[in-house]
């Protein structure tokens, strides 16, 4: 057991991808600043839109998650989400990508109960 207990914290493929370039840019970004450098500035700036498209991407291709808890088969950041194709419920970046959400989609799966728990 973690320090966070038994519990779903979204870990994905598209979160892990969307932060890591996310703080990368930031960091490209501030450095720009600090050292007065314009050209990295404007780096750290088109990584950020990077972040953001390949989370949205990534997350629309089923590497993401919909809202709401998972059951615990899917808690690991490499399985992928089988229902993304039809469109999460909720979901802004389905929303955007003009995905309709089904009556399929809106059915969520509730959590297992933690062993030792009530």
């Amino acid at each position: 057991m973690s320090a966070h207990g038994d519990v779903d914290l979204g870990h994905t493929l598209a979160g892990w991808t969307g932060t890591t370039l996310a703080g990368l840019g930031s960091a490209v970004a501030g450095a720009g600043i600090c050292l007065d450098r314009t050209w990295a500035l404007w780096l750290g700036a088109a990584l950020a839109v990077l972040a953001a498209t390949a989370t949205w991407t990534l997350h629309l291709t089923g590497w993401g998650k919909p809202s709401g808890p998972r059951p615990a088969d899917q808690w690991d950041w490499r399985v992928r989400d089988s229902g993304a194709r039809h469109g999460h419920p909720d979901c802004l970046g389905c929303r955007l990508a003009g995905r309709p959400v089904t009556v399929t989609a809106r059915t969520r799966p509730h959590p297992e109960p933690a062993p030792g728990r009530p």
